[in-house]
């Protein structure tokens, strides 16, 4: 018997109620790429714009992380790119939905679709961008400012790495700052290059 594929997963998922976040979020927001992608991009949950358009990284931190990655000579087509957590949590500001960090309880909720991913896409290489995608795969624990941008010792796949989510770069204060962490990044996904 054949097992799960990404579209009958993202199926399932759309109808996921193991934690209460469906209930304010538009949809689903599964990973999308190749089933055989050689690398996976994790992120921390989907942001407005991809809770609106139902794909992960389209808004301005996926913006960011396609610029890193054509910097750093990473075929963003080749990769798949999902997110720890599949609902938008949020909270409102007027009329604006800002982004609020998913609970413990919440990303472990989500962590069964994806390790499902995982299963189905088995990278070769898996980036953790930001600490609740790290956290929620190698424990709370795991400290992205101390442990980014070198290999991981992980089960989870060949080659295990964590950096900043793109997001912490449109949060510096200055363009300055904002160029020199995006430098960092795409200093991290160079490492990543080197292995593809």
């Amino acid at each position: 018997m054949a097992g799960p594929t990404l579209t009958s997963l993202r199926k399932e998922a759309a109808g996921c109620r193991a934690c209460g976040l469906w209930e304010h979020a538009t949809q689903t927001v599964f990973g999308e790429g190749p089933a055989t992608a050689q690398a996976m991009f994790v992120g921390e949950q989907p942001g407005d714009h991809e809770d609106l358009e139902g794909h992960p990284f389209v808004g301005p931190a996926g913006r960011l992380l396609d610029e890193a990655l054509e910097l750093a000579a990473v075929d963003r087509s080749t990769v798949y790119v999902t997110n720890a957590v599949k609902h938008f949590k949020w909270v409102a500001r007027g009329k604006r939905r800002l982004h609020a960090k998913p609970t413990w309880t919440e990303q472990m909720a989500c962590r069964p679709w994806l390790e499902a991913e995982l299963a189905v896409v088995q990278p070769r290489v898996l980036v953790l961008l930001g600490a609740t995608a790290a956290q929620s795969l190698l424990g709370k624990q795991f400290r992205v400012t101390k442990e980014r941008g070198r290999w991981l010792e992980s089960d989870l796949a060949e080659h295990v790495t964590a950096t900043i989510h793109p997001s912490a770069i449109l949060r510096q204060r200055d363009s300055d700052s904002r160029q020199r962490e995006l430098q960092s990044l795409v200093e991290d996904l160079r490492l990543v290059a080197a292995v593809l």
